[in-house]
């Protein structure tokens, strides 16, 4: 194999599908990438861990055709550090020669028989704008569980009917909703995918610069329990977790009593400063009053911290407690300039909105729902 690629062409090429190898492999193999050159003047790379693949094709100067096993984050490092130059790879007995400019690398060269075979390359059942779809997996993922208690928790929900696509997660201490629009390949389009949170969200993040991407759903994407991603020369697949959602939409308040709306970059950098002297597990308190919202944190002989933003309030002053680096993490992919707060009692759950204006109207399309933690009066 012998073959000439652009520096920054080779190095996004590696990164996309060696960002989700496994730091620790069950079989060495995994721990690699497969590189394809073609003299049609292509070249592939892929990887795969059963349960999440990636491939993207990108174009060279091939003399020589070949396939070679290497190891993933290695060529990834690698590829990122070298000079801005043409990169000429070429295989030499057992080692990958990887030269670019004065720099040279010499890689040991894996058993490419050994390597599984990539799924098939789903069907796509419809298509949505890269930069819609980026941010609505960020504001949901934001509140899928990080732990392994319930697997099922780690997921993102995705229900497709029709055009409206619904995503959700929770981790049982706040949930997340997004609504959003896509252009599905049928008008009646129905699905329901459980989807790996940190995989979607990673593969969000990487595609997010696409213009357009595509999605396959349901007996699309094979009846494999996969769930497909394409957006150019950009391909992955990731398994569905297995298992019944929970049904939480009930946490959805179905009544108002109270309602502020703060400006959200001056509430978080407030957040942030009062909680530093709040130590694990312990909240903040937020105090509503006409025209200010006082945030303060620790109590006794503790380290203490306060401070006040501006906050227009509507309805009964209110006194409530939350988690801040949950209060932090949904205020952080609101996207909006104002955040509007919706209370009913300081012990039921609280709704988080955004909107671009201090009199304007609340961007329904996003609800972060944050359960409020007690605290000594």
């Amino acid at each position: 194999m012998k073959f000439r690629v652009e520096r920054e062409v080779l190095a996004d090429a590696v990164s996309w599908v060696a960002r989700g190898l496994p730091a620790r492999p069950p079989v060495p193999v995994l721990a690699g990438v497969l590189v394809e050159a073609d003299r049609a003047g292509t070249v592939t790379l892929s990887s795969f861990d059963y349960e999440v693949s990636a491939k993207v094709t990108i174009a060279a100067d091939v003399d020589e055709s070949g396939t070679v096993l290497v190891l993933g984050r290695l060529l990834a490092d690698i590829s990122r550090n070298l000079p801005p130059r043409p990169v000429d790879v070429s295989t030499e007995g057992s080692k990958v020669n990887v030269v670019c400019g004065t720099s040279r690398f010499s890689l040991l060269m894996m058993s490419a028989d050994e390597y599984p075979t990539l799924p098939a390359a789903p069907d796509p059942s419809g298509t949505i704008a890269g930069d819609v779809f980026t941010q609505a997996v960020a504001q949901v993922a934001v509140a899928a569980d990080r732990g392994d208690t319930l697997p099922i928790l780690t997921g993102v929900r995705v229900q497709i009917d029709g055009e409206k696509v619904t995503m959700l997660a929770t981790d049982r201490y706040r949930l997340a909703m997004r609504e959003l629009t896509w252009n599905p390949a049928s008008p009646d389009a129905a699905y329901i995918a459980l989807v790996p949170a940190r995989t979607l969200n990673d593969t969000a993040k990487a595609l997010g610069a696409s213009a357009s991407i595509e999605l396959a759903l349901g007996s699309n994407a094979g009846g494999d329990g996969l769930v497909g991603f394409e957006a150019g020369q950009r391909r992955s697949t990731t398994r569905l977790l297995d298992g019944e959602y929970p049904k939480v939409t009930s946490i959805f308040p179905t009544s108002v009593d109270t309602e502020a709306v703060v400006p959200t970059a001056a509430l978080v950098e407030a957040v942030k400063r009062v909680a530093l002297v709040a130590e694990r597990n312990t909240p903040v308190r937020l105090r509503f009053t006409d025209g200010q919202l006082a945030i303060e944190a620790g109590a006794g002989e503790d380290a203490q911290a306060s401070e006040a933003v501006e906050c227009t309030l509507t309805g009964p002053e209110i006194e409530i407690a939350f988690n801040p680096h949950f209060l932090l993490d949904g205020l952080g992919v609101l996207g909006t300039a104002f955040t509007r707060l919706s209370f009913t009692q300081p012990s039921r759950p609280a709704v988080l909105t955004g909107q671009a204006e201090v009199d304007g109207v609340a961007d329904t399309a996003y609800r972060y729902v944050l359960m409020p933690v007690r605290f000594a009066s």
